[in-house]
């Protein structure tokens, strides 16, 4: 399974940006998708997350904010930032699984500026 992100880039408080990513490649059964983040000298951490059933779970950091959301026949989620802040800049990572196996994007740069 490859996935391909896309969406990052720079943009000011208060804006918004929204990430996508699509799955490929020997896909059967897809169970959650997801998005996490990496601040520079920081861990990676969970954002966001939707199941196949479509539950979604967010950091608090995010709620109210963010919403994720699923293109089940095109393997695709995506990421609507709003309102974003300097502090959500990080490169941000979708992730997947299938079978018990974790694929990871290689990651989309977004920039906030304040």
């Amino acid at each position: 399974v490859q996935l391909q992100a896309s969406g990052g880039g720079l943009v000011q408080a208060g804006g918004s940006l929204r990430l996508s990513c699509a799955a490929s490649g020997r896909i059967f059964s897809i169970d959650a998708m997801g998005w996490y983040r990496q601040a520079p000298g920081k861990q990676r951490e969970l954002v966001a997350r939707i199941t196949s059933g479509g539950n979604t779970n967010y950091a608090d950091s995010v709620k109210g904010r963010f919403s994720i959301s699923r293109d089940y026949a095109k393997n695709t989620v995506y990421l609507q930032m709003n309102s974003l802040k300097p502090e959500d800049t990080a490169v941000y990572y979708c992730k997947t699984d299938q079978y018990g196996m974790d694929y990871w994007g290689k990651g989309t740069l977004v920039t906030v500026s304040s």
